[in-house]
């Protein structure tokens, strides 16, 4: 996998923590934050764990918590495989 598209996110998300039932991860989540979706910091580490397993990048403590929505963290992890 070159890089991550938002299908693939939501895979991963469904996958770590799954979803309540207000939460419905196939309408447009691109822009939400994953609070609004009901990841909590703990959940959203579990993600980005996730993605730094399955693509091999690597997102440092410090930048986590400025990937507030799904397009940041796409935004961040496709940029880093693009400079690798």
């Amino acid at each position: 996998m070159d890089t991550l598209n938002l299908d693939g996110l939501r895979e991963i998300m469904r996958q770590c923590v799954g979803t309540g039932e207000a939460v419905d991860l196939d309408g447009d989540i691109l822009h939400a934050d994953f609070g609004e979706l009901g990841y909590d910091s703990l959940a959203v580490l579990e993600v980005v764990t996730q993605v730094q397993g399955r693509l091999g990048v690597g997102i440092p403590d410090e930048v986590i918590d400025d990937l507030r929505t799904p397009a940041a963290l796409l935004d961040y992890v496709n940029r880093q495989r693009t400079e690798a």
